[in-house]
């Protein structure tokens, strides 16, 4: 999904850095999501959330909190406030040049600036809290041994995660003057509570604590094995998946992306790896992709998959259609499906036609497995009838392929 570098204005003035990951197709709606204390729009949840999304056709905005990545201003004048004021003129910006965000996900500290934000932006529908604390004090803990001198000297130079940041005195204050528990009680949208059971930065009795004050509809999902930032792939990936899933219920139903053919697929590299793509067929989308072991990332079934996919779902839709024209009990079909490409001249299956002049040829196994007994001459007669199914035809046939290359 293409990924589009934007500013928009803070609520002081101040140009942030933003990424505007937007899906191919139809937009379903919009998310905007809010970074960690000192992180930035580049974390691995976030482009991992974003890039689940997209591909469900939600367009989601991550941006750099004022002073932070690429974003304009000192860090060490912005507060919790300030960040929920910029979480409101991202809505804004949103709200102009595409639409408003229906949903809103935050993460750590971006996860109580979201539930502080949600009660100003109309059009949420839904809410998701990563790592979330139950209120923005709770942040204060990561430079305790400096706050008597930023209470003494205005601001301090504090170490986070190896990078030194000032932090100044109006940070503090604000962050003991909010309130959040009122605010989540006031949550008019869904909320989707997650968080990791051995989380050593945010402990998570805070999520119980956000839980508890929320009102229904609200989830919980627990996290896991995973750190608090989810700096591992798979525990990114497992949260991106269940917040795909999750906010699916609360968006309108998908569209076909064109209506010229109703087999058209579009397929679309993502660029967020080597093999990734973002595949559209009708109004479903899923990613397709290689494994680890050839330089790819697994997100997806590989294209011979697909293929092999496509041999089986027509053999099991074919024998179906039979078994009710001819009022046939017939059990669950399940039909195993295998690939390998080998030497035309060892295939003892193949056809002389097929074995001419070639050195390797496609080989596909079909292995159909029904439930129940099955007379023996109804096992012939279902291997008759998978052999005209569609794809079987179309395999054995010779289809024809014409490319036309677009630029633009």
């Amino acid at each position: 999904m293409p990924v589009e570098k934007r500013t928009f204005q803070s609520h002081d003035g101040h140009q942030l850095a933003a990424r505007f990951d937007r899906p191919e197709g139809r937009v379903r709606g919009v998310a905007l999501f809010a970074h960690c204390f000192t992180c930035t729009k580049d974390i691995v949840a976030a482009r991992r959330i974003a890039a689940n999304l997209a591909r469900l056709g939600v367009a989601v905005l991550r941006f750099d909190f004022t002073g932070l990545g690429s974003s304009e201003g000192e860090f060490a004048n912005t507060s919790f406030v300030s960040n929920v004021a910029d979480l409101i003129a991202a809505a804004d910006h949103l709200r102009e040049t595409e639409q408003a965000p229906v949903l809103l996900i935050g993460h750590s500290l971006g996860g109580a600036a979201v539930l502080a934000a949600a009660g100003n932006i109309p059009e949420v529908k839904g809410v998701v809290t990563i790592g979330a604390p139950a209120d923005a004090e709770h942040v204060l803990h990561n430079f305790e041994g400096d706050l008597d001198t930023i209470e003494r000297e205005g601001s301090a130079e504090v170490t986070l995660g190896g990078r030194t940041f000032r932090i100044g005195k109006g940070f503090v204050e604000a962050a003991r003057e909010t309130e959040l528990t009122g605010r989540i009680k006031a949550l008019r949208a869904s909320l989707l509570v997650m968080h990791s059971p051995i989380d050593q930065t945010v402990g998570i009795d805070n999520a119980t604590r956000i839980f508890t004050a929320a009102r229904h509809p609200k989830s919980f999902i627990s996290l896991d094995t995973a750190d608090h930032l989810l700096s591992k792939a798979e525990d990114a990936e497992f949260a991106a998946e269940v917040i795909a899933g999750w906010a699916s219920r609360l968006l309108p139903g998908d569209q076909p992306q064109g209506e010229e053919a109703i087999e058209h697929v579009r397929v679309t590299e993502t660029r967020a790896s080597k093999f990734q793509n973002s595949v559209q067929a009708g109004r479903h989308r899923f990613f397709a992709d290689e494994p680890a072991s050839v330089g790819g990332t697994d997100t997806g079934p590989t294209p011979y998959d697909f293929l092999s996919a496509a041999l089986g779902a027509c053999t099991s839709m074919t024998l179906r259609i039979y078994a009710e024209f001819k009022k046939l009990d017939l059990g669950t079909v399940t039909v195993d499906v295998s690939h390998a490409k080998v030497h035309a001249k060892d295939c003892v299956d193949c056809t002389d036609e097929q074995k001419n002049g070639k050195g390797k040829i496609d080989r596909f196994e079909r292995v159909i497995t029904v439930d129940g007994n099955l007379p023996p001459e109804l096992a012939d007669k279902l291997e008759e009838i998978a052999n005209k199914c569609p794809v079987h035809k179309t395999l054995e046939g010779s289809a024809t392929v014409i490319t036309k290359v677009e630029t633009g």
